[in-house]
C-alpha cells in the first residue's frame, strides 16, 4: 500500500489504542495527544500560535477541541476551509467479555472468532483487509486521514489560497458540546480575520445503504433531525366505566400509528429520500397502578430532515394528530355503538371532539388567561427543574404539563411541541456560490479519483447519520423563530449559539472511509478504499479548493 495509505492506516490504529469514549477523561486525553503530535511538526514550530487547546465552554469534564490553522500565503482575501472530526467514541459494553480488547485491535482481531457471527460477518472480522475495534470507523480512522492533511499542506503554505482549518472535537456521540463551542471560536475568527468559511470537510464513516451494495458514497449536504413530542390528555374513568372516558393510551396508540415509519412524512429534496420518522419514546404518565384509565401519555419521534424547516414540520406533525384523534373518535363511536346493541341499551354519540394545539397555541391561549403569572411558574419551575440536572425531554414535558395544569380547557386533547436536540439539516445547491464551488471541487476529486480505481463512488446529497456538519449552518431568524416557540426547553435548558452558526454558515462534504456496524461489536473498517481511494479523493478536494488553479489537482500522486 504506497506511503499515505500506510501513514493514514498506522495513525488509525494507534489513535483506536487510545480510549475516548464520549463522557470520559479519555477525550480530554486524546485531544491533548493530538495537540502535542501537531505540535511537532515544523510549521507549528515556527507559529505555535496556529495551533490551540480550546476549553469547551460551560463542560463540567474539561474538555477541549484541538484548533490548527495553516495560513494560505497566497490569499487575496481571507479564505478558510474547515476540515472537521470527532474524537471521541460510543461506549464498549457491547463487547461484554472482550471489552478490555476493545480498543486493542490487534487482539481483538484474534479474540473475535470465539463470538457467533454470521459467516459474512465473521469472514471479514478475520480477514487482513478489514481492522477492527470500537472506533476505529466511527472515526478514529477519518480524524487520521484529517491530521495526514494537516501534516501534508503544513509544508506546503506557499501554495495556498485560503486558510486550511483542522478542527478535532469531542461529545460529537453525545450532545456536541465540542461542536457548539466550537463554532463561537470559529466565529471568533472570523470577527478578528475577516472573510469567510468556504466550506466544511467532515471524515466520518460511510458505508452500504442496503444489504450488498457494492458502492462508496461521497455525501455533500448532511441530514438534519427534529424531535417532534406529543402530549396527550384524555379523560380518565373506571374500567367498569370503560367507555365514559377517552383512554390517552388509546389516542397515543393511533398517534404511533399515523407517525411511526410513514414514508408520507419523509423529507424528499433533489430525489434524495430522509427516513420517515421513528418512535423514540411511549409511556403513560400514570404514577401507580390503579383500575382508573390512564388521563396522560407522552411520545416522540427521531424525524429526519432534508429541506423542511421545523414550522412545516410542526404542521406536518399537527396533522397527523388530528388525523389520529378522528380516527380515535370514529373507531370509539363505532364500538360503542356495537357494544350498545350487544348490551340492549340506548347509544347515544360520544361527546370526544377533535382538540390538537401547539404548545405556542398553549402557551398562547393560557398567558391569555392568566396573564404575567404564568411566565414566572414556568422559570420557577424552569429553575428547580435545572437545579436537578433533568433530561431534557423531561424538563419539556414537565413545562407542557405545568402550563396545560393552568389551561381552562381540561376537555381531551393533544399538544404538539418540540423538545431537544435540534441538528439542521444542510441543504447544498448549485444556485448558491459557495455550494456550487464545493460541488464542483468534490466532483472533480470523484472523477480523478474513479480514473484511478476501480471503486464505483457515487456523490449523493444528505450525509445520512447525525453529526457535528450540523452545526455548520443553520436556517435564517424567521425559521428559528418558528422553532423557538414550540420548544418549551428553549433558553431555559436547551439552547444553541444561532448567531455563531449563521456567521460561519458553509457548505459541507463528507468524505468518510468505508466500513461496517458502526456502534456494534463487529465495528470495522476496509483497508481497500479508506487508505487508498479515501485519501486521495480527500487530498485532491482539498487542493481544487485551496490551491490557485487546477493544473496543481492533476499530478499522479497520491495514496
Amino acid at each position: 500500500m504506497p506511503e499515505l495509505g500506510e501513514k493514514i492506516k498506522a495513525l488509525a490504529l494507534e489513535l483506536t489504542k487510545m480510549p475516548s469514549i464520549v463522557g470520559t477523561s479519555g477525550e480530554a486525553a486524546i485531544a491533548a495527544w493530538l495537540y502535542e503530535r501537531l505540535g511537532r511538526l515544523d510549521y507549528f514550530r515556527r507559529y505555535p500560535e496556529r495551533l490551540v487547546l480550546l476549553p469547551v465552554r460551560g463542560d463540567r469534564l474539561g474538555r477541549q477541541n484541538v484548533l490548527a490553522v495553516i495560513r494560505g500565503e497566497k490569499c487575496s482575501a481571507p479564505r478558510h476551509l474547515l476540515c472537521l472530526g470527532h474524537i471521541d467514541t460510543v461506549g464498549t459494553d457491547d463487547y461484554g467479555e472482550l471489552r478490555d480488547y476493545a480498543t486493542d485491535p490487534a487482539t481483538l482481531k484474534e479474540k473475535l472468532p470465539a463470538v457467533k457471527f454470521a459467516a459474512e460477518t465473521l469472514a471479514e472480522l478475520t480477514s487482513p483487509d478489514w481492522l477492527v475495534g470500537r472506533g476505529i470507523l466511527d472515526m478514529k480512522t477519518g480524524v487520521a486521514a484529517l491530521v495526514a492533511m494537516v501534516e501534508e499542506f503544513s509544508r506546503r503554505p506557499g501554495e495556498l489560497t485560503g486558510n486550511l482549518v483542522f478542527l478535532g472535537v469531542p461529545d460529537e456521540e453525545g450532545n456536541s458540546a465540542g461542536m457548539l463551542s466550537a463554532v463561537q471560536d470559529l466565529a471568533a475568527l472570523l470577527g478578528e480575520e475577516g472573510g469567510e468559511f468556504i466550506g466544511a470537510i467532515d471524515t466520518d464513516y460511510t458505508t452500504g445503504r442496503y444489504p450488498g451494495d457494492p458502492r462508496r458514497y461521497v455525501y455533500v449536504g448532511t441530514t438534519g433531525k427534529l424531535l417532534p413530542c406529543f402530549y396527550l390528555y384524555g379523560e380518565e374513568t373506571h374500567v367498569g366505566e370503560a367507555f365514559n372516558g377517552l383512554d390517552a393510551n388509546l389516542l397515543a396508540s393511533e398517534v404511533l400509528y399515523q407517525m411511526d415509519l410513514s414514508t408520507d412524512l419523509c423529507d424528499i429534496a433533489d430525489g434524495e429520500v430522509a427516513l420517515p420518522p421513528v418512535s423514540l419514546s411511549q409511556r403513560d404518565l400514570k404514577a401507580a397502578y390503579s383500575v382508573q384509565t390512564a388521563n396522560a401519555v407522552n411520545l416522540y419521534f427521531n424525524y429526519p430532515t432534508h429541506a423542511s424547516q421545523p414550522d412545516e414540520v410542526l404542521a406536518k406533525c399537527k396533522a397527523k394528530a388530528v388525523q389520529a384523534f378522528a380516527n380515535v373518535i370514529k373507531r370509539l363511536n363505532e364500538e360503542y355503538e356495537k357494544y350498545c346493541a350487544l348490551s340492549a341499551i340506548p347509544f347515544r354519540r360520544l361527546p370526544w371532539e377533535v382538540n390538537v394545539l401547539t404548545y405556542e397555541e398553549l402557551y398562547r391561549n393560557v398567558r391569555q388567561e392568566v396573564g404575567d403569572e404564568l411566565d414566572r411558574v414556568i422559570e420557577e419551575l424552569a429553575a428547580k427543574l435545572r437545579a436537578e440536572n433533568a433530561d431534557e425531554r423531561e424538563f419539556s414535558l414537565a413545562i407542557v404539563q405545568e402550563v396545560h395544569n393552568r389551561y381552562a380547557d381540561k376537555n381531551s386533547k393533544i399538544i404538539v411541541y418540540f423538545a431537544p436536540p435540534y441538528y439542521p439539516h444542510i441543504y447544498v445547491k448549485d444556485d448558491d456560490a459557495k455550494g456550487r464551488v464545493l460541488l464542483g471541487a468534490v466532483t472533480k476529486a470523484v472523477g480523478d479519483v474513479k480514473a484511478r480505481y476501480d471503486y464505483d463512488i457515487v456523490i449523493k446529497k444528505f450525509y445520512p447519520y447525525i453529526s457535528d456538519l450540523s452545526y455548520c449552518s443553520i436556517a435564517n431568524e424567521q425559521s428559528i423563530a418558528r422553532l423557538t416557540g414550540s420548544m418549551p426547553a428553549w433558553g431555559r435548558r436547551y439552547t444553541l449559539p444561532v448567531g455563531a452558526i449563521q456567521a460561519i454558515g458553509m457548505p459541507v462534504v463528507n468524505i468518510g472511509p468505508y466500513g461496517r456496524d458502526a456502534h456494534k461489536l463487529s465495528e470495522r473498517v476496509s483497508t481497500r478504499y479508506s487508505f487508498d481511494a479515501m485519501p486521495l479523493i480527500l487530498k485532491k478536494t482539498i487542493e481544487n479548493l485551496l490551491l490557485d488553479g487546477s493544473g496543481n489537482n492533476n499530478k499522479e500522486e497520491g495514496p
